[in-house]
């Protein structure tokens, strides 16, 4: 038998579908990018309904501050642990069971209580969205062979980019017109129906166990010919990476490994503070109204979700054209984080008026497609029996920025006025410069998965 004659088997315990496998697994790539909308505009209520809060709650700027930093108390722990345990509980249980919880979480405030409950359910929060992308992620690229990834991969990444972009305008209605509790209520409610619609639907693909995704025979499951068993043709087996139980040390400590993940802070602190801080600095930093700050925002994640989806399709192109995924992944990852850097160190020096928001998008709306980089590149570097452990711990350090980014750039602002917006730029340009370089010189999963199956 030769190396590449084994088709990965379809988990025994997946139920049947009546829909062919391309279908159902397009199907569970759409319920987990609507799965990410809601999450982020689980986290996005707060912001969009801060002044409503604070005045209806009596809260000072400190207390509002508090419940907002406890959202990530046990967000980057919770994400590690779960993650851990993708590897050995089914994550459509898992992703359940985190649906179901937001939606509880939520549930008290929705029908009242003061600041006690706003940061309990800030927290419950925080513990149960922690480990949402890295399980949304395992269980999507679970449906494709590695040559496949980009594009589910990088659906998910966008579905923040949606979330964000959907929730501002509709909860801020809901928060005009009926109140901040009945925002709560609405994003509680979608948590609750996105869960009856995972029960029937959901689940892991036939890639969940294959430890050769591009195989030939990878191919022929992926264009729907796998069946129920594997099926084996000659007389031997692949010995790659899953062959032998691989520890997390050694795929924590390969040099893909730490630079996805270095690469991934510089983007997740991007998100953390575009999430928090840029509609001020907006505002109070560059002194644009209100409604030219909206839609500036709106600027920045439109580019951000057209950027995903350009760097997996050019990524895809290159992997199909023979490129290595250290130049197709990680190389094209790292040069849009070093334009991004480029663009936030040289915006406090511009000149105010076009040349000042063409360096704002760029800086902000470039730097998104690197969490889909490291998500598909340690998937293609981990076994499988491995590979939710190595995405959650990857998620758990980066997520670190969440927890780091408003509380710093808040200090610079209460020292420096508004002219700590600019030093936090610089800063991000910085953490943008260090990723981009270590995407570029570190990522090679292709090597690093050779030093593990020895």
């Amino acid at each position: 038998m030769t190396d590449t004659d084994v088709v990965p088997a379809v988990p025994a315990h997946r139920p049947r579908a009546t829909m062919s496998p391309r279908h159902r697994a397009w199907v569970v790539t759409a319920l987990l990018v609507v799965f990410m909308m809601i999450n982020f505009a689980d986290k996005s209520v707060l912001g969009l309904a801060a002044d409503p809060i604070r005045k209806d709650l009596g809260l000072s700027s400190s207390a509002f501050g508090l419940a907002s930093s406890a959202f990530f108390l046990l967000f980057s722990i919770c994400g590690a642990a779960v993650g851990l345990l993708a590897d050995r509980v089914r994550p459509k249980w898992l992703l359940l069971a985190m649906a179901a919880l937001w939606s509880v979480a939520q549930a008290p405030l929705a029908m009242g209580g003061g600041l006690a409950v706003l940061i309990t359910s800030r927290v419950l929060l925080g513990a149960a969205e922690g480990p949402a992308f890295p399980v949304a992620q395992q269980t999507t690229l679970s449906w494709f062979p590695n040559h496949r990834r980009n594009l589910p991969g990088a659906l998910i990444v966008l579905g923040i980019t949606l979330g964000v972009l959907i929730a501002a305008p509709v909860l801020t209605w809901v928060i005009h017109h009926h109140g901040w509790r009945s925002a709560v209520t609405v994003v509680a409610l979608a948590g609750t129906v996105w869960a009856l619609l995972w029960i029937p639907l959901g689940g892991e693909g036939p890639y969940a166990a294959a430890s050769d995704d591009d195989s030939p025979a990878a191919a022929a499951a992926d264009s729907g010919e796998a069946t129920g068993t594997a099926t084996v043709k000659g007389a031997g087996t692949r010995m790659g990476p899953a062959a032998h139980r691989t520890s997390y040390r050694r795929i924590l400590a390969t040099r893909t490994w730490i630079g996805a993940t270095i690469a991934y802070f510089g983007t997740y602190w991007v998100i953390a503070f575009g999430l928090v801080w840029l509609p001020s600095y907006l505002h109070d930093g560059l002194g644009y109204s209100s409604a030219a700050s909206a839609r500036l925002l709106m600027l920045v994640w439109g580019l951000s979700g057209v950027v995903v989806l350009g760097q997996a399709g050019v990524a895809g192109w290159l992997l199909r054209s023979g490129i290595t995924s250290r130049r197709a992944r990680g190389g094209v990852g790292g040069i849009l984080l070093l334009i991004g850097a480029a663009a936030c160190l040289a915006l406090p020096s511009a000149p105010a008026g076009a040349a000042t928001v063409a360096l704002l998008v760029i800086g902000f709306g470039l730097t998104g497609a690197m969490g889909s980089v490291a998500v598909t590149t340690v998937a293609e570097l981990a076994p499988a029996h491995r590979r939710g452990g190595a995405l959650g711990l990857m998620n758990a350090v980066v997520t670190t920025a969440g927890l780091i980014a408003p509380t710093l750039i808040g200090r610079l602002v209460d020292t420096q006025g508004a002219a700590g917006y600019q030093h936090a730029v610089l800063i991000t340009g910085a953490l943008l410069l260090i990723g981009g370089i270590a995407a570029v010189t570190l990522i090679d999963p292709d090597r690093d998965a050779r030093l593990l199956s020895d």
